[in-house]
């Protein structure tokens, strides 16, 4: 059992440094090759070659969590003081591994950069499909999720898959906002010709030296974060021909603002 232990966490311990590392190489290159197309070409390569690194990676990593889900299981009920040591160390690299899932989830959804398939919406109802998907989180870290929707929205041309993780993001940015619980508020309004849309809640805030940063690829404030969910956000967004931007007061909340061209 020890050795077993032992041997998952040398290979996370391996495998964390080794996706972060390719991961920010990536950025970097990407960062010292706007404008020449060659290194553009070249950075695409490399995102396919990280890519496809991620996924040999994540092969395995689930077949490590699987793994651990069921030796979990098996020792659920430990009859002993060193039982019990034992489930908790499978508890925590479990754990562990579950969060690289999502780094490496997360690196692939921004070096991927699919192009957005666009077609005729109405946001609204795209907005409630994903709070019916988040709801039971909110409810489960006591969040009171809003919404007010003015009248006569206009259509936009978005990717409803895109769009929809690019919304997810901004709601699990603020549910890890409110540890403690709290509310969200997503208002909807025409504004002349475009659609804005404002994600607001009442958690910790964000102070002003990080305010800035908070869109930059592999910033996070958060021990857990993966400093990707917001920066692959503002690229879906802008892919859309829209912008988003922000505005908080730490103690008090933040509030997302996202404005997409109209159809109508």
């Amino acid at each position: 059992m020890g050795l077993f232990l032992l041997g998952l966490a040398a290979g996370l311990l391996i495998i964390v440094p080794a996706a972060c590392f390719i991961a920010r190489r990536a950025v970097c290159r990407t960062k010292n090759a706007q404008g020449a197309k060659r290194d553009s070409e070249r950075l695409r390569a490399l995102g396919r070659l990280a890519g496809g690194l991620v996924h040999e990676i994540k092969n395995p990593l689930g077949t490590m969590v699987l793994n651990l889900g069921l030796l979990r299981e098996d020792w659920s009920k430990p009859r002993d003081v060193k039982e019990k040591r034992a489930l908790s160390r499978v508890e925590i690299i479990e754990k562990e591994a579950k969060r690289l899932e999502q780094i490496l989830d997360d690196f692939l959804a921004y070096v991927k950069g699919k192009k957005p398939e666009l077609q005729e919406h109405q946001v609204a109802e795209v907005i409630d499909e994903v709070l019916d998907f988040f709801g039971p989180q909110a409810r489960a870290k006591k969040i009171e999720v809003r919404t007010n929707y003015a009248p006569h929205l206009p259509k936009c041309l978005i990717d409803r898959d895109l769009f929809k993780q690019a919304l997810i993001n901004l709601l699990r940015n603020s549910q890890e906002a409110m540890p403690q619980g709290g509310e969200l508020m997503i208002r909807a309004a025409r504004s002349n010709k475009a659609l804005r849309i404002d994600i607001t809640d009442t958690g910790e805030g964000i102070t002003p030296e990080n305010l800035g940063k908070i869109f930059d690829a592999y910033y996070s404030s958060k021990k857990a974060g993966t400093g990707l969910g917001l920066a692959t956000t503002r690229r879906i967004i802008e892919d859309h021909g829209g912008t988003i931007s922000v505005q908080s007061q730490p103690g008090k909340g933040t509030n997302f603002t996202i404005s997409l061209p109209g159809k109508d």
